[in-house]
């Protein structure tokens, strides 16, 4: 469900998809060819939520701001994992946040970056470029790679795919 909040209605370009079940509400943006998937929720209440071209928001993942702080920036192709929580934070280009990770309050994910699936990132962190995240609260583990770096960019091209697939399925 697409819907308007105080006067900011959604801005959802024709190459994205936006599963039916999904809420986005208020200040929210979507780059072109992004996706949100079944259940995933980006609430534009209390600040502004972008999201960059190429990316993607999977399943139940909730993405949301804090109130009069911290918007939601998210770059070009990132991927976000299912259950995953983004609040408050910015996550810049080629990123990788896995399933049921949590990003809280003014934390920066840099470019080229993986927060591993189920970590906490504490608030106020700044995680450098290409750097592999874990743990709760995530800790530095390395140092990321080119073929990290390809893998990142496989799982956003993935759902890319699967955009072309589901933005051509009639309707029901």
């Amino acid at each position: 469900m697409i819907r308007s909040y105080q006067g900011h209605l959604p801005h959802v370009p024709a190459s994205c998809y936006v599963d039916l079940s999904a809420q986005l509400i208020g200040d929210v943006t979507l780059g072109e060819r992004s996706s949100v998937w079944m259940n995933a929720v980006l609430r534009g209440d209390v600040h502004s939520i972008r999201v960059g071209a190429n990316s993607n928001v999977q399943d139940c993942a909730v993405l949301h701001g804090q109130r009069n702080l911290y918007p939601v920036i998210v770059g070009d192709w990132v991927t976000i994992g299912h259950n995953a929580t983004v609040h408050g934070c910015v996550v810049e280009d080629e990123v990788l946040i896995g399933i049921g990770a949590a990003i809280l309050n003014d934390s920066r994910i840099g470019s080229g970056s993986v927060i591993a699936a189920g970590a906490v990132v504490p608030e106020h962190t700044v995680v450098p470029p290409r750097t592999l995240w874990a743990g709760v609260p995530a800790k530095l583990r390395r140092e990321l790679g080119d073929s990290d770096r390809a893998l990142i960019l496989q799982y956003a091209q993935n759902y890319l795919d699967y955009v072309e697939i589901y933005l051509h399925e009639p309707p029901a």
